[in-house]
């Protein structure tokens, strides 16, 4: 298996040493390091690396916390490493959704913890993308002019039997329904126990 490729964006020398040292002991290809935001944006965009470890603050016109925003729609989870832990720097980092948070000074078991966690959270949601595309994809391909009984909804199959509607997307896709009620039935369903109850019980329902 490949080794996991990281980039690191971070100013203080020695710390970046200190990581690229631990991170290579772990396993990890460290591809590029920068102490620029923008440079790290330019880094991702090349480079398509596994995952970044961003600093915050870092010096220029961006920070760290705007090349994360710049990172999130290439696809490449981002992992904040920085001795901020709380205040509005801390809010403005989680809006930028990212994949772990690591607080200096560290040790190397949580960098390989984050980085781990990283990785499997972005790979998750990767997965669960691509069932939905597929499951919009199948649903999509039922297509052309469908039968359907202006009263009851049922639909007309190709072999000329009438159903519920629910059953015939069932088989033709991988979706799955559940039953409930929408506000205006519930209304109206409501008016109608309201008349019985008024009228002593006599009367009909009519819950289709």
């Amino acid at each position: 298996m490949r080794k996991r490729r990281i980039i690191i964006a971070e100013d203080d020398a020695l710390i970046v040493d200190d990581m690229k040292v631990r991170l290579e002991s772990l396993g990890y290809e460290v591809s590029r390091t920068t102490p620029y935001a923008q440079e790290a944006v330019l880094l991702v965009q090349g480079l398509k690396p596994d995952l970044v470890l961003m600093d915050i603050q870092l010096p220029g016109e961006m920070d760290g916390i705007e090349a994360a925003e710049q990172i999130r729609p290439l696809h490449v989870p981002v992992v904040y490493v920085t001795g901020y832990c709380d205040g509005p720097i801390l809010e403005r980092a989680k809006l930028t959704e990212p994949y772990g948070y690591i607080i200096k000074p560290y040790q190397t078991r949580d960098l390989k913890a984050a980085i781990e966690l990283g990785l499997y959270k972005h790979r998750a949601e990767r997965d669960r993308e691509r069932l939905v595309e597929d499951a919009l994809a199948k649903v999509k391909a039922l297509s052309g002019l469908l039968s359907i009984c202006a009263y009851c909804k049922k639909i007309k199959d190709d072999e000329g039997y009438w159903g519920e509607i629910e059953n015939y997307i069932m088989r033709h896709s991988n979706a799955s329904f559940t039953h409930g009620m929408c506000p205006d039935c519930f209304a109206r369903l409501k008016k109608q126990l309201d008349e019985l109850q008024e009228n002593g019980g006599a009367g009909s329902m009519v819950l289709g």
